[in-house]
């Protein structure tokens, strides 16, 4: 991953990036405002696997076969929590390089600014809304 030095560019706040011109759209600034994002909510996914982790090795027996059913079942949904984590942690990696590289924000089918709102509830998107949207219609389409 490329370091860049934090001394050359300023820490955008949210409110500062959503204020910038159109033309600053995925400017230096910016790109390092989701980088620290994406970052922080990679540390928490790490965070969140380790106390999972812990949590399953406190594995208490219990006599009640009804405890140790619902033990059991609390195990398995932390495990697919998880496995949804561990892929959303794939998702992060490849946003991480898409910073290195230059094309993150923009839109992998159109090439359009994906644009800042979308990228701040979705900092994994790799679509803008209008070709997300067609993809999900295609689905439905394909699974109807």
């Amino acid at each position: 991953m490329n370091a860049v030095n934090n001394e050359s560019v300023p820490t955008l706040t949210r409110e500062q990036l959503l204020a910038a011109p159109e033309e600053d759209y995925m400017n230096e600034a910016q790109r390092e405002f989701f980088r620290h994002l994406l970052l922080a909510e990679r540390q928490a996914l790490v965070d969140a696997a380790r106390e999972t982790t812990l949590h399953l090795q406190d594995n208490e027996a219990t006599p009640d076969w009804t405890d140790r059913a619902t033990v059991e079942e609390e195990h398995a949904l932390e495990l697919r929590v998880r496995d949804r984590e561990r892929k959303l942690m794939k998702k992060i990696a490849q946003a991480l390089t898409r910073i290195d590289d230059g094309s993150y924000g923009w839109c992998d089918e159109t090439g359009e600014p994906i644009g800042l709102q979308r990228l701040l509830a979705r900092p994994t998107a790799t679509l803008c809304l209008e070709a997300q949207e067609r993809h999900e219609a295609l689905e439905r389409v394909q699974r109807g």
